[in-house]
């Protein structure tokens, strides 16, 4: 085959190289905005779950403040009281508790993310945090995850008060 010929073979596949990472990149683009779609969708419905648990706390134990949270952290609930106490030296001090629960906003990593932090009488009880990928997410999961991490905080709580 003579230089004309390859050079021309070689065009051709420079520009199909090109129409296929164009279509890439628009169906990514595609997926981009679905996944985002479909974590909106969770963060609503979970969040929604989050404020409902949460908000009950206060009727149990008066003396939390419940506050929603929106923002750079997340989307959910928290509640928090101060508490004046003696401590073993027989002085004043201050003791805090809170329960803090999010659904972390939307990150290119693509993952539904769960945190939750409990700290009762100024020792934090836990911090964790849940995820999956956003295609495998399992919003019956992450509402029994939020269940399970109120009731062991309310239980902690009742203990330690």
């Amino acid at each position: 085959m003579d230089f004309d010929k390859r050079l021309e073979k070689a065009i051709e596949r420079g520009a199909r190289m090109s129409t296929e990472r164009s279509r890439a990149a628009e169906q990514q683009a595609i997926n981009e905005e679905e996944l985002k779609r479909l974590h909106s969708q969770f963060r609503l419905q979970l969040s929604e779950h989050i404020e409902e648990c949460v908000r009950q706390l206060p009727d149990h134990f008066p003396g939390f403040r419940y506050e929603t949270i929106v923002g750079d952290r997340g989307w959910g609930a928290a509640v928090s009281r101060d508490d004046l106490g003696r401590s073993r030296d027989g002085h004043r001090e201050n003791f805090f508790s809170r329960l803090e629960m999010t659904i972390r906003p939307y990150s290119s990593y693509h993952v539904l993310e769960l945190t939750a932090k409990g700290t009762i009488r100024n020792k934090e009880v836990f911090n964790r945090s849940h995820y999956q990928p956003l295609t495998e997410a399992d919003p019956t999961t992450f509402r029994e995850m939020i269940d399970h991490w109120i009731l062991e905080f309310a239980e902690l709580y009742a203990a330690k008060s």
